[in-house]
């Protein structure tokens, strides 16, 4: 704690030493006086309890002045700059967002799974530096390099199949997700792409794009999501009403398993949705990075003002209330 006017302070020794040496001056000579041929009848008499707390009333006065002077001082939590050492990184989802995202193999389905993990993953790891980019026939930056996690899970919850055009564009959606992330201040730069199927679409070839990323040191994670065999596949009517029937599940998992080798990472295959938590749990593991991080705390009142303030008050009122009935003195 610190105060925000700290020359204030000076005023409780200048006000309080006149103010003791006039009340020694005062009471110096202040004794009552009786004439009496004796005092032998008083001097086995024992002082009255007043008699030690008479100049209670002065000390409670001197301690009310006091704190009320510290309150003027203005004692506030100031703002700070704190340097401490965390686990950190950059990293970048890459999430297909097809129609085949909505393949019912996965609980709702693929593309709610991987919300749902995702959300998890990104709340997780509270120190890291994030984006996210999606992409379907093409890619889209969803949320720049940012550590504002509320902004990083509300957009992961809005994702939906109709926000791009349909397709895989797999080189075009790792191709998005190194430019965001090429320039971050991190030591480890990572990608976690996710995908169900195989490139179809884009400009980008998806070999091409992981050359670049493993040029630039980025590690590529790659996630094939689908069940083995057959799974409800999703189709859009002439209505644009969605329909299902079962198909076989066709992911590419060379060309996956190529990138990550390639730049470093590794290749996961989620059958289900507990193998897919399982895989950003291991990934979570191995992406941590020892950070320098500077901490800033915000300069506000205290709330010890309210606190020297009540007891100044408290203490003048007692002290009003002591002169006034115990401690009253007769002229």
């Amino acid at each position: 704690m610190q105060f925000a006017h700290p020359f204030i302070l000076w005023f409780i020794p200048v006000v309080l030493i006149p103010i003791i040496v006039w009340y020694l001056l005062q009471h110096r000579h202040m004794h009552p006086a009786l004439q009496v041929s004796t005092t032998l009848p008083f001097a086995k008499l024992r002082r009255p309890f007043k008699h030690y707390i008479r100049h209670a009333m002065f000390v409670m006065r001197l301690l009310a002045i006091a704190l009320l002077i510290a309150a003027l001082a203005r004692p506030i939590s100031h703002d700070s700059w704190r340097q401490s050492t965390t686990e950190g990184t950059d990293i970048v989802l890459a999430v297909d967002i097809s129609t085949s995202m909505l393949a019912r193999d996965f609980d709702p389905d693929r593309l709610g799974a991987a919300k749902q993990v995702a959300t998890q993953f990104v709340n997780a790891r509270e120190s890291d530096n994030m984006g996210l980019v999606i992409f379907a026939g093409e890619s889209l930056t969803g949320v720049p390099m940012t550590t504002d996690r509320a902004t990083l899970t509300n957009y992961i919850e809005s994702l939906n199949f109709n926000m791009l055009e349909d397709g895989t564009a797999i080189g075009d959606g790792l191709a998005t997700a190194i430019n965001r992330i090429k320039d971050g201040q991190a030591e480890s730069k990572s990608i976690i792409l996710l995908t169900d199927g195989s490139n179809n679409t884009g400009n980008v070839a998806p070999l091409t794009a992981a050359e670049i990323a493993h040029q630039l040191g980025i590690k590529v994670y790659t996630i094939g999501i689908g069940t083995n065999g057959n799974a409800p596949m999703p189709t859009v009517d002439y209505f644009g009403r969605l329909t299902y029937s079962s198909q076989p599940v066709v992911i590419d998992e060379a060309t996956l398993q190529e990138i990550s080798q390639m730049t470093g990472g590794r290749y996961f295959r989620a059958t289900d949705n507990k193998v897919l938590k399982e895989i950003f749990d291991e990934i979570d593991s191995l992406e941590k990075t020892v950070i320098d991080v500077r901490n800033f705390s915000h300069t506000e009142d205290s709330p010890i003002t309210f606190w020297l303030i009540g007891i100044a008050l408290g203490l003048a009122t007692l002290e009003l209330l002591l002169r006034h009935t115990a401690l009253r003195s007769i002229p």
